[in-house]
């Protein structure tokens, strides 16, 4: 057994002065039990704890950390950045340079907007939907967060899943009268959603490859029965890519299913691991905000000189297209050890996969959408974290969460990781 005496000990103080003890409700560990440990540093695609443990990281950030921790040009572009100073509440260049790079490599975004976390970007593309539009009402899917903005707290995913309240306590019911929650992968439901508000309908908005209830895929063909049925209602369509942009590809989840939509919320890898958000989309929709026009958003950090320059580093890394070559590489790696390694065991499970972004349930059904996942086995996949942690391999602590592998893995963390598994589960029926 791992020691964990000082991170014990620290878990024990934070809860005197943090609620939880974390900052975070899902890093507490209570889907799967146990204490949390706390990080001391963290290079490449390993995390050191305050005990000095080890650990072979598949968090990675929550999906920031597509190189890993602490790059060496990333960690140089900050020093350089605070050089300068560390924030101004002025325009900076840096500012400037980071647009530039994601609106040439994206072709739906025109201009963009930024902030300082997704939740911010979600919450401002929902208000600026509604005020191109001129309507009230915006679609949602069950199983996909977008942030713990009021309207948007509905049926959500991750930490709300993982504590079994969906919708939160604090959120007034007239806040989310005008969100219309869907299962996701149903066109019926989308169809009959338009047809009882006609004319209503400002948007849908949707993680095109949810992230936060697990990992599932849309059907072939769904993303186009979206981009189709928006633009037949006058709706627009929005896409949640803080964890999938520049992850799934250089220009996210609409380069690698062929999709643009009208607005799109960015995060996570646009920072280089420093809080950021964003949204962009098609200029007329964009030029609807202040100072143009009359939707309202501002924010004293945005565009950070700090957050600008590392997600400008982090995004250069990933120009030339090799990165992602080698995260599917890996991906496919690890998808075919862990099916090998449930199958030895007998035990049903689902290995879901896009890119470098992954999924184990313990179901023996696929999984589709929310309900198919809140079908799996949540005390086997207990079991299986804490298996895997004292083998030194951090999964995140839920099984409502996605993966995440990073350029930093090799081959041979690959091979590590599914030898562990097959080790946790020896013995399982």
């Amino acid at each position: 057994m791992m020691s964990r005496i000082k991170s014990d000990a620290l878990f024990d103080e934070a809860l005197r002065y943090l609620p939880g003890g974390v900052n975070s409700p899902v890093r507490a560990f209570r889907a799967v039990g146990g204490k949390p440990f706390f990080v001391q540093r963290a290079a490449g695609a390993r995390v050191w704890d305050v005990d000095g443990n080890e650990y072979l990281d598949y968090v990675c950030t929550w999906g920031p950390a597509i190189h890993g921790h602490a790059h060496p040009a990333i960690v140089a572009a900050i020093k350089s950045a605070a050089d300068d100073g560390t924030s101004f509440g002025i325009p900076n260049p840096r500012e400037v340079a980071l647009a530039r790079c994601i609106i040439e490599r994206i072709p739906s975004v025109e201009k963009i907007r930024f902030c300082n976390s997704g939740t911010e970007a979600c919450m401002s593309a929902i208000r600026l939907a509604r005020g191109f539009t001129r309507r009230d009402k915006i679609i949602k899917f069950d199983g996909c967060y977008h942030g713990h903005a009021d309207s948007l707290l509905v049926k959500a995913g991750s930490g709300a899943l993982t504590f079994g309240h969906p919708d939160s306590a604090g959120v007034p019911a007239a806040f989310t009268q005008h969100t219309i929650v869907l299962p996701f992968n149903d066109e019926e439901a989308v169809r009959a959603a338009f047809a009882a508000n006609a004319g209503q309908i400002a948007g849908i908005i949707l993680e095109p490859v949810p992230g936060n209830a697990g990992l599932y895929l849309p059907r072939p063909g769904y993303l186009e029965f979206l981009r189709k049925i928006t633009r037949e209602n006058g709706a627009l369509l929005i896409f949640d890519e803080v964890m999938t942009g520049f992850r799934l590809a250089f220009g996210g989840a609409q380069e690698r299913f062929g999709i643009q939509p009208d607005l799109t919320c960015f995060g996570k890898i646009i920072g280089g691991g420093l809080p950021v958000g964003a949204f962009g989309g098609r200029a007329e929709i964009m030029d609807c905000l202040a100072p143009l026009g009359p939707v309202y958003q501002a924010g004293t950090l945005s565009g950070n000189p700090l957050a600008m320059a590392a997600g400008l580093a982090a995004l250069e890394l990933l120009e030339d297209g090799s990165a992602y070559a080698r995260l599917e590489a890996l991906g496919q790696q690890l998808e075919d050890g862990l099916k090998e390694a449930v199958a030895r065991a007998g035990v049903p499970a689902q290995f879901n996969r896009c890119g470098s972004m992954f999924c184990l349930y313990f179901t023996g059904e696929p999984v589709h959408h929310l309900g198919d996942a809140l079908r799996s086995d949540r005390e086997r996949f207990k079991r299986f974290f804490h298996g895997m942690l004292e083998a030194g391999i951090y999964l995140a602590p839920s099984p409502f969460e996605a993966g995440f592998i990073s350029t930093a893995h090799t081959e041979q963390d690959i091979e590590r990781t599914v030898s562990a598994a097959r080790a946790v589960m020896q013995g399982w029926k």
